[in-house]
């Protein structure tokens, strides 16, 4: 039987990493990108090696959507050199950066440079990608809590999520002539490096996010991936065109 064969952006660290490995721990095979670390990149195939899966990581800037036609071509012969495949099962739009800035002191280039990277990017990479996608596979897109609550600093960030969550409505209703299910995730506050790590270093942020949360901690990278893996699992073949939030309760 085939293995599936998972594409997931920005998966050499955070929750990327920890999705590429859930979902290896589940026998599926992961292409996943990283921007410049390429050393933690050969880290995590590695470690898919280790859990008895094929891990394979493409550098990609994910707000250059003038690369995308070449990453294409790259996944495209790494699926035949290494799977004899010309096409993948499941993609995962994680790839992101975040900024906290007062929404009047948010400069054009800082907005540019989120929509470039959260909606430009994911927009045209999928667009790109989905020539080489399989009939029946899935697509993930990874929102934010911050597009159901708000917290000052998050305008620019929040507003391309939540861009991307009427994305993936509307690729749902386009692409399921094609059978392909399309659903968005949106994680609450994580302890990862993201936006210089706050949530995982600062122990009042820390503290306070946790008291806001019915499930009384911050999440951890595992937390997401575990969904992630769970939403593209055949079990879940009929959820489409859904935003699944998961943020252990954050502000209920």
């Amino acid at each position: 039987m085939n293995r599936k064969i998972a594409i997931i952006t920005g998966g050499s660290r955070g929750l990327g990493k920890s999705a590429a490995l859930k979902l290896a721990e589940r026998g599926v095979d992961v292409i996943f990108t990283y921007h410049s670390r390429q050393a933690e990149a050969d880290a995590v195939a590695s470690e898919i090696k280790h859990l008895g899966g094929k891990g394979v990581a493409l550098p990609l800037d994910i707000g250059n959507s003038s690369t995308f036609a070449a990453f294409s071509e790259q996944v495209k012969a790494e699926l035949e050199s290494n799977w004899q495949r010309s096409t993948f099962d499941f993609l995962v739009n994680n790839a992101g950066s975040g900024i906290h800035t007062p929404f009047g002191e948010t400069t054009e280039a800082q907005f540019d440079l989120m929509m470039n990277i959260h909606l430009k990017g994911v927009f045209f990479l999928t667009q790109s990608l989905l020539p080489l996608m399989a009939d029946g596979g899935r697509i993930l897109n990874v929102s934010s809590g911050l597009t159901r609550f708000s917290l000052p600093g998050y305008a620019a960030y929040a507003t391309m999520k939540g861009a991307v969550e009427v994305l993936t409505r509307y690729l749902a209703k386009e692409l399921g002539e094609r059978g392909i299910a399309v659903n968005v995730i949106a994680p609450g506050a994580i302890e990862t490096d993201f936006g210089g790590g706050a949530v995982r270093d600062n122990p009042d942020i820390n503290a306070y996010i946790a008291s806001q949360t019915t499930l009384g901690r911050v999440g951890r990278p595992d937390d997401i991936g575990g969904v992630v893996a769970a939403l593209l699992s055949p079990d879940c073949r009929w959820i489409n065109a859904q935003r699944i939030e998961a943020s252990g309760g954050m502000f209920i």
